[in-house]
């Protein structure tokens, strides 16, 4: 009876060790939404100020946070469906992975919008 009572704890663990992967997974995948979701912003406005340069390198950098969010929604697919604790590890610490990566790429957009913002309220320098 002993014995059955710790493989069930064991199982019971080990499932609970999975779910807490899937949720790993699946927050980071959320996470990596919305930052890419803020980089297209940051882009949208970026664009309307007119910079081009501004603009581009904006755009690029929300194509970049979306395409992390895409990777990172795909390891959360992956770490729901696993068949073994570690695929579930390897998934969820690439879901976290790509979030880190699209978040990084917000910071970029952003920063991108800001330049442009920048450079349309800049005084022109002085003709002489």
């Amino acid at each position: 009876m002993t014995t059955n009572k710790a493989l069930l704890a064991l199982a019971m663990g080990l499932a609970l060790a999975a779910c807490s992967n899937q949720k790993q997974a699946e927050n980071s995948a959320a996470d990596a939404a919305n930052s890419a979701t803020e980089a297209q912003q940051a882009a949208d406005n970026a664009a309307a100020t007119g910079d081009q340069a501004a603009a581009s390198a904006a755009q690029q950098s929300a194509d970049a946070a979306a395409q992390a969010a895409n990777a990172a929604s795909t390891s959360a697919d992956a770490a729901a469906t696993s068949g073994s604790m570690t695929n579930a590890d390897n998934a969820a610490d690439a879901a976290a992975q790509n979030a880190d990566a699209a978040d990084q790429a917000k910071d970029a957009a952003q920063e991108a919008a800001k330049s442009a913002d920048a450079d349309k309220t800049a005084p022109a320098p002085e003709k002489k």
